[in-house]
């Protein structure tokens, strides 16, 4: 491979690694209750994420074990920065599995969803 080639090819490669960022997005990394774990009744749910969020376009919908929504306050950006996400639980939650449908507008742009369950133990 001649120089020229061996330039383009390198300059390519530092392109593509200098733009990796732009392809991150918002991904759930951990709550609190546990995903897929069983907690006492929760006085709020936190949603820590990979990135940055926007919180005006990120929030949750959460269901409880009858599929009925339940009711939640208003969500904030956690005390640590703009990666986690608490939403207060009204009330005290019933035992039984409950399922949390998230979406998420990460600060650079992107939106990512999904959903998580917890089980709160009698």
């Amino acid at each position: 491979m001649n120089t020229f080639a061996r330039t383009l090819v390198l300059a390519g490669l530092g392109l593509f690694a200098a733009s990796a960022p732009v392809f991150a997005h918002a991904h759930l990394k951990s709550a609190n209750p546990p995903i897929n774990g069983t907690a006492s009744s929760p006085s709020e749910l936190d949603l820590m994420f990979s990135e940055g969020l926007n919180l005006k376009f990120t929030g949750v919908k959460l269901m409880g074990p009858d599929k009925a929504a339940v009711t939640t306050g208003d969500a904030t950006l956690g005390s640590s920065g703009d990666t986690t996400l608490v939403v207060p639980v009204t009330g005290t939650l019933a035992a039984g599995t409950y399922m949390v449908a998230w979406h998420a507008l990460s600060t650079d742009g992107h939106k990512t969803t999904g959903t998580y369950k917890f089980t709160v133990k009698p």
